[in-house]
């Protein structure tokens, strides 16, 4: 059965979450090797790219997060599964990892204070083990903790983005795949009636109260910040992305989206699944480039009485930086030469 299927594979990769609650080198590996296939594919967030395998992704991203962050800890809020519409069996992953920031990562400036990073991580089974994984570390966010955050501010609010409201996130209950399939129906309907504007009219196309709360909170990624109701989701991201990218949705030909469904949580994944150009200026304080970028959004929602409450959405907006030609670590080793230890000829913390 699908439903088994799927709880199989959150089990499969209990062991690495539980490695990182505790964080274990030893455990970890050991977890790593065992769900994730050898020649597995690892898409990270930027700067990381792309790897292959477990061991590539303990060495790379997990062992110097672990030496940045001696205490690390991961906390799950959103844990799910289910088939896409092409026939792939996925686990998405929501949280965030915390601990005490005690030494340089990504030269970020350590604090001695506790600092968290959201995460959003997807993996894709075939046989009980894991073949690709797409994931998205929030790094700005531990950037604007170190108060290193070189660019402009956001205009939504930034703090630490919450699990959902009702906490159930962790699905344990038996699954119901017609639910799950209504409940990602209903996101992809509202992602086409959204796309209808601005390239067909004004924003009533995008028919907002058919799918949202009226309390809906949509969290975005440091940088953006989040947006309370349909005004706060407008006013301080919508309508900036859409000035500066009135072309978004025009090229879906070109990119590969995954949706699932999970009982009252929809999911989304896709490396890129947004292609639009920078024709105009207003957002992020990004000047127009024209130039076409792709976005990495990965994203989960939460419907209540079949209208959407909550939208987690994570964007590599450090990615979208490195195609229009701005090196925001570069900046940030310029923004930090003041600062005691550092080396002010290179901007580099000592280690």
């Amino acid at each position: 059965m699908i439903a088994d299927i799927h709880a199989a594979n959150i089990a499969a990769l209990a062991p690495v979450r539980a490695a990182l609650y505790d964080y274990s080198p030893d455990a970890l590996r050991a977890a790593l090797g065992a769900v994730f296939a050898r020649d597995a594919t690892v898409r990270l967030a930027f700067p990381f790219g792309t790897l292959r395998g477990p061991d590539a992704l303990f060495a790379n991203a997990f062992a110097p997060l672990a030496r940045a962050i001696p205490d690390l800890e991961r906390r799950d809020t959103i844990v799910m599964a289910g088939r896409d519409g092409a026939g792939a069996d996925w686990v998405g992953t929501c949280g965030a990892y915390v601990g005490t920031f005690a030494r340089p990562w990504l030269d970020i400036p350590p604090t001695g204070h506790l600092v968290h990073m959201r995460f959003h991580e997807f993996h894709r089974f075939e046989g009980g083990r894991v073949v690709e994984t797409q994931a998205l570390w929030d790094i700005p966010e531990v950037m604007m903790q170190a108060g290193a955050w070189p660019m402009a501010p956001s205009l939504g609010r930034e703090w630490h983005v919450p699990g959902p409201a009702t906490a159930d996130g962790l699905a344990t209950a038996p699954r119901d795949p017609a639910r799950g399939a209504a409940s990602a129906a209903h996101v992809v309907a509202m992602l086409t009636a959204m796309k209808r504007h601005p390239a067909e009219g004004g924003p009533e196309l995008m028919e907002m109260e058919r799918f949202w709360h009226p309390r809906m909170t949509w969290y975005g990624p440091s940088g953006i910040g989040t947006g309370r109701g349909v005004a706060g989701f407008r006013d301080w991201h919508q309508i900036p992305f859409l000035a500066a990218m009135p072309d978004r949705g025009r090229y879906v030909e070109d990119i590969t989206y995954h949706f699932f469904g999970d009982g009252d949580y929809v999911a989304v994944t896709g490396w890129p699944n947004m292609i639009q150009t920078l024709s105009d200026g207003g957002w992020m304080g990004i000047a127009p480039s024209g130039r076409r970028v792709t976005m990495r959004s990965l994203d989960f929602w939460r419907l209540e009485n079949g209208l959407i409450r909550e939208n987690w959405v994570m964007v590599d907006l450090l990615d979208l930086y490195d195609q229009i030609g701005v090196d925001v670590f570069a900046r940030m080793r310029e923004f930090n030469k003041a600062r005691v230890g550092f080396d002010p000829e290179t901007g580099r913390a000592a280690a």
